[in-house]
């Protein structure tokens, strides 16, 4: 049998519509799996290497995380929000549907980048002080922020692509646009750090190039194996292509912005009820949300492996291809997240040390607690990930939403503003593992409820 990578755009179509399941997720989720974990490993790059100037770098990473959040919910929005269109219009047989929706999605991310570099860089050090940043982090603040604001409209299009390209069957050329951005970063960062002494901003500069590689990889992939090619020409201002964006992409967005707000929230708390010692305390949350992002990839790397397989299934009505592709991966996907929560329950102690300039005791000691709260209910995660994606593929905006904003808006932010109020810094440490309870509670009776829909609509469609 042919690669994918080799197969023209019909001949894709009808692989994922025929494939059998176990194959055809492996095939798929083995490159994106790969493009999570490097993306995760040189966003900890950065702490472990500005790690090494000091504590107050460090949190100074830390506060900038929303803002790096808040770029990567728009580019997921339109990527996500175009990449689920496109995905269910290739199943229904309409193409050049499809091929409208990549251009548009691809310029509207770029446009509202150019806006948002503008005016952060603008306004940056006013926006450094919303984050939190205090007279010792203030300086390393500014200097990460405003090189990252200049790079946001290559950061946001390098998501777009990179989802459209998923969401058509071309992982792999996905995986080495990302990659290889990402692997430069990794190079860049104690270069630019120590050896042309840039400090914090070298590592955000090692970032934003990163990011352009990766953009002008995915962008010339759009241009090879049976892609849609991204066109100005094929761009459009209909409301109905925006609106679609916006059906698909909503729940992304929403996540994200609200994991910005949330990731805010925590280091404010964290710096308000860490003792005598705010910075380790900020220091600490940001190693540990680090290392959950990174535990996490692996996860959410096989759901995207997932998402064009439910997208073109659910769009070709072979409903129970979708039922038999989700509950694969939500099997295959507990497994992986538990044995991730042992070593990290096991090793926290090491683990967060290894982020920590001259092994803190503070921060490893804030760190290590709250890591091990937050690995007791991780696996737990593997049914409420997959079940937002699945409802997010198939167009499902509102019960999308509603998973996406739980774990993040409903309960996070909440519970990390007023825990602490009871119990202090104990309170930050355990807000995540009582927000991811929840969110599991609040997505059996959605998802079960989809899945008895689909069932119904295959017996009526018999």
């Amino acid at each position: 049998m042919i690669r994918i990578g080799k197969m023209d755009q019909q001949e894709k179509v009808n692989y994922m519509l025929t494939e059998r399941i176990p194959v055809l997720i492996g095939k798929l989720s083995l490159p994106t799996i790969i493009s999570m974990i490097i993306t995760a490993v040189y966003n900890m790059a950065d702490t472990f290497f500005v790690g090494r100037i000091n504590t107050q770098a460090t949190a100074a990473v830390g506060l900038v995380l929303p803002v790096m959040a808040v770029i990567q919910a728009i580019g997921f929005y339109f990527g996500q929000g175009s990449g689920t269109f496109i995905s269910r219009k290739l199943g229904a047989g309409e193409s050049e549907e499809a091929e409208k929706m990549a251009s548009t999605g691809f310029f509207y991310a770029f446009f509202i980048g150019l806006i948002a570099a503008l005016a952060g860089v603008l306004f940056v050090n006013p926006l450094a002080g919303i984050l939190g940043a205090t007279e010792t982090t203030l300086s390393y603040t500014v200097d990460y922020l405003r090189i990252i604001l200049f790079g946001a409209p290559f950061t946001m299009c390098s998501f777009v692509l990179n989802n459209q390209l998923r969401f058509q069957g071309s992982a792999t050329y996905a995986m080495i646009g990302i990659c290889s951005g990402g692997l430069l970063n990794m190079c860049l960062d104690p270069l630019l750090i120590f050896v042309f002494k840039l400090g914090v901003g070298g590592a955000a500069l090692a970032t934003v190039i990163g990011q352009f590689i990766s953009f002008t990889i995915l962008f010339s992939m759009t241009r090879r194996g049976g892609n849609l090619k991204v066109r100005i020409k094929s761009f459009s201002f209909r409301g109905y292509y925006f609106l679609e964006i916006f059906k698909g992409g909503f729940p992304s967005l929403l996540r994200q912005a609200l994991g910005s707000i949330a990731s805010l929230l925590v280091n404010r708390s964290a710096g308000t009820y860490g003792d005598q010692n705010p910075d380790a305390a900020i220091a600490a949350m940001t190693i540990v949300n680090k290392i959950f992002m990174f535990s996490h990839s692996a996860l959410i790397g096989f759901g995207q492996g997932f998402q064009p397989v439910c997208g073109m299934n659910y769009g070709g009505k072979k409903y129970a291809r979708v039922r038999e592709a989700f509950w694969f991966c939500v099997r295959v996907g507990f497994v992986i997240l538990l044995g991730i929560a042992v070593v990290c329950f096991v090793f926290s102690e090491p683990i967060i040390g290894a982020f920590s300039k001259s092994g803190d005791k503070d921060v490893i000691e804030i760190g290590k607690t709250a890591l091990r709260f937050q690995m007791v209910i991780f696996p737990l995660n593997s049914m409420a990930v997959l079940s937002n994606m699945m409802l997010q593929s198939a167009g499902k905006t509102l019960r999308a939403s509603i998973l996406s904003a739980a774990r993040q808006g409903l309960f996070l932010i909440p519970i990390v503003t007023i825990l602490p109020l009871f119990i202090g810094l104990r309170g930050v440490q355990m807000a995540q593992m009582w927000a991811d309870l929840c969110s599991f509670i609040v997505t059996l009776p959605i998802v079960f409820g989809f899945l008895r829909e689909m069932k119904r609509e295959e017996a009526l469609n018999v």
